[in-house]
């Protein structure tokens, strides 16, 4: 997706430790009309696939997800990363090692709201190691739904996740695959995607 790589080109930083930061427009400040635009190539890339529902992790997907779910016209389900008051009754529930946070966390969805019947998209931000979209499909199938797929807005090439999914027969599909980053020049090097 030409115009993600040129905002990535534009306004992202590249970090110690292998970090992209797009913080100004993807995940702490959003830009709605790109999201949409994301939400419509998720749409086309997912196109003939019959999905009611949208599963994220808090916090950084839920935003990318929401306008991503109003383009398919289906609701967002996200996984919370911590048991609340608020989930009450019965609950599907995961760990998940974050690489940005270098923890790892429980994660709780509530079974009333994923399950047999249910066709899900999961959507999320960046993908690295690969374990938060491990996690996630990892609560689909506890829940007896099927898994359509996966989107990512940005994967990292150069870190394992990507080759893990696929490994695993899920249907990925990532808007812009970073090859390769440079901290000291901050050249960032895109994979040729078909």
């Amino acid at each position: 997706m030409e115009l993600l790589k040129e905002r990535i080109q534009r306004d992202g930083k590249i970090k110690e430790g292998n970090v992209l930061k797009v913080d100004s427009f993807l995940n702490h400040q959003m830009d709605v009309r790109l999201f949409h635009e994301i939400g419509k190539e998720f749409k086309r890339r997912f196109e003939g696939e019959k999905i009611n529902k949208i599963l994220t992790i808090e916090a950084s997907g839920i935003g990318i997800a929401c306008v991503a779910a109003e383009v398919f016209g289906v609701p967002v389900v996200f996984a919370k990363k911590t048991q609340t008051k608020n989930i009450a009754g019965d609950v599907y529930t995961t760990k998940v090692e974050s690489f940005t946070h270098g923890r790892v966390y429980d994660i709780i969805v509530a079974k009333e709201f994923l399950g047999e019947g249910d066709s899900v998209l999961i959507i999320d931000d960046f993908l690295a190691n690969g374990k938060a979209l491990e996690g996630l499909s990892r609560l689909v199938k506890l829940s007896g739904a099927e898994l359509a797929g996966a989107g990512v807005v940005i994967e990292k090439g150069f870190q394992t996740g990507g080759d893990l999914i696929r490994s695993r027969g899920i249907h990925l599909e990532s808007l812009a695959i970073v090859e390769s980053m440079d901290e000291k020049t901050g050249e960032i090097v895109f994979r040729e995607q078909s």
